[in-house]
């Protein structure tokens, strides 16, 4: 039996990549276990806002995000329902970019009328999507302290 390649390995050879979504950084677009994505091996040219790459973070983990800026040297990343901004992300970090995904049994592309009203509204909401996100899960954080700190006491013996 043949050692599995990594998803460098596969994208040089056949030049796509079609894998089911793991983590729910890029919810509500792609469901943990549910939907399928397609990524392209990345050209020579420059990533643009809203893309969403497939990308290589040390020590050898493989992230989905959607470029949110784009720098000289480098892209500003964000998941769909991250609430913190990963920098410092270069070209050569970027393995593919997602073509298509598959919701429901059914295909949709990235140039889609649909798929592009989604990521219009989704960058420009950014900045209330993430100040909404910051204040629920730290008054969450709030709620589990609050209610650890009034739980009854063991009284035994």
């Amino acid at each position: 039996m043949g050692e599995a390649l990594s998803f460098e390995e596969y994208l040089g050879c056949a030049g796509r990549l079609t894998y089911t979504n793991v983590g729910t950084s890029m919810l509500p677009l792609l469901r943990q276990g549910r939907d399928l994505f397609t990524v392209a091996r990345k050209g020579e040219g420059r990533c643009q806002v809203g893309d969403v790459v497939l990308f290589r973070r040390p020590p050898g983990h493989y992230v989905l995000h959607r470029v949110v800026e784009v720098l000289p040297d480098g892209y500003v990343i964000l998941g769909d329902n991250c609430v913190s901004r990963e920098r410092g992300i270069r070209d050569e970090d970027i393995l593919g970019v997602m073509t298509s995904f598959v919701r429901d049994g059914r295909e949709h592309g990235v140039d889609e009328l649909g798929y592009r009203a989604y990521t219009l509204v989704w960058l420009r909401t950014e900045p209330l999507r993430v100040g909404v996100r910051r204040v629920a899960l730290a008054l969450r954080r709030r709620l589990r302290l609050w209610v650890g700190s009034h739980r009854p006491k063991d009284r035994r013996g």
